[in-house]
């Protein structure tokens, strides 16, 4: 699928919520800090015609519409990001690679396994077409979580034995706060496990190049009903979560999660330990990796702050002198950086996590739900 000759990619947004702001400021920003291909914001959609007649002008996209169906048919469209609920990726994304169009789906890939399968199906023909079906698991784009990575890979670690993942929130602490789809199983799938867990366990998988082959998990709900319309509703997912995963090359790995820790307000802090280093890192504090080299003699040992801002860092090149740190919303003009060489690319430089990856992901997430169940014995994958 070859880029067009006549004029910039067009993009159209599904969703302008939380994840469509952060992803409207990516595609404000990515042309003027990589060199990559021309875009064009043509329209945001969403359902309520004055809401996304706001949104368009507020986040600078050129129109705005209320049926997606009649934008991804549009030729002027070449990529189609999905911001919405998770309910909705499934159906919206199949669509879009069935018209030939790229597409950018937010995480977890769909609420369930099934859903996954049948994305994952589309997006394998419509790569045969030169199609990208990419997952936004944007935390892969950090700069110090992606120096974290190579770290990993040059085998700076060693053998990794163990690794720990935990991602914290605060905001469902008041036990008054209100009924949103995310607390609905219907639309949400899950609760923390979906929304933060996927990160969580994405990183895990990611950073050490190791499937998960065996988990236990347990599930909580703290506060069953919330205020709703109509009164109290009941809260059909979960709060908090807790899995420990067996990774195919034998390391371990623990995972907790919750939207009710009280002070934290994104925290996802991931350590991984190997036979010579260890590697501790906290979303916070963004542009800190710290590192501690187990081959230098015992009395010099002690974990080193790597303050990832220098231009032979991840992406840095692209950013600001040394020195001057990023922001949570970089990370999301750094991937669509990495969409728009893969389109432009091809194989060259192939996208990735994929619809594929989000399917994997997608098993591990059933597989502690499933655990849970069965009051947290071993699933095997």
């Amino acid at each position: 699928m070859s880029l067009p000759t006549d004029r910039p990619l067009g993009i159209a947004m599904i969703g302008y919520a939380f994840m469509g702001r952060a992803h409207s400021q990516a595609w404000r920003t990515v042309g003027a800090a990589f060199d990559v291909p021309r875009t064009a914001r043509r329209v945001v959609v969403g359902r309520d015609e004055s809401a996304v007649a706001d949104a368009a002008s507020r986040l600078g996209w050129e129109e705005h519409a209320t049926d997606w169906r009649e934008v991804i048919a549009r030729e002027d469209i070449d990529i189609v990001d999905i911001c919405t609920p998770g309910f909705l990726h499934a159906e919206i994304a199949i669509a879009a690679l069935e018209a030939g169009k790229h597409v950018l789906c937010e995480k977890p890939l769909a609420n369930d396994t099934a859903e996954a399968e049948a994305m994952v199906t589309a997006a394998r023909a419509a790569r045969q077409r030169g199609q990208i079906a990419a997952l936004g698991f944007t935390y892969r784009r950090v700069p110090a979580l992606a120096l974290a990575k190579q770290f990993v890979d040059t085998g700076k670690l060693g053998r990794i034995r163990q690794v720990r993942a935990a991602y914290f929130q605060d905001w469902l602490v008041d036990e008054n706060a209100g009924m949103s789809w995310r607390l609905r199983q219907e639309t949400a799938g899950s609760g923390a496990l979906g929304d933060i867990g996927s990160h969580a366990v994405d990183q895990i998988q990611h950073l050490t190049g190791q499937k998960a082959t065996a988990v236990r998990g347990r599930l909580a709900t703290l506060v069953p009903q919330r205020p709703g319309a109509d009164g109290l509703e009941e809260v059909t997912v979960d709060d908090a979560a807790w899995a420990t995963l067996e990774l195919e090359d034998g390391a371990l790995a623990s995972v907790e999660v919750s939207r009710m820790a009280t002070g934290a307000k994104n925290q996802l802090t991931i350590e991984l330990y190997g036979t010579d280093g260890a590697l501790r890192f906290d979303l916070e504090n963004p542009n800190e990796l710290w590192f501690l080299d187990a081959t230098s003699p015992i009395a010099e040992q002690g974990f080193t702050r790597v303050l990832v801002t220098e231009p032979e860092h991840p992406y840095l090149e692209a950013w600001w002198p040394q020195g001057h740190v990023l922001g949570w919303e970089n990370a999301f003009t750094n991937q669509a950086r990495d969409l728009l060489v893969a389109i432009r690319d091809g194989e060259v430089a192939p996208y990735a996590p994929d619809f594929a990856d989000g399917l994997a992901l997608q098993r591990v997430l059933d597989a502690i739900i499933a655990s849970d169940a069965a009051d947290g014995s071993t699933v095997t994958l």
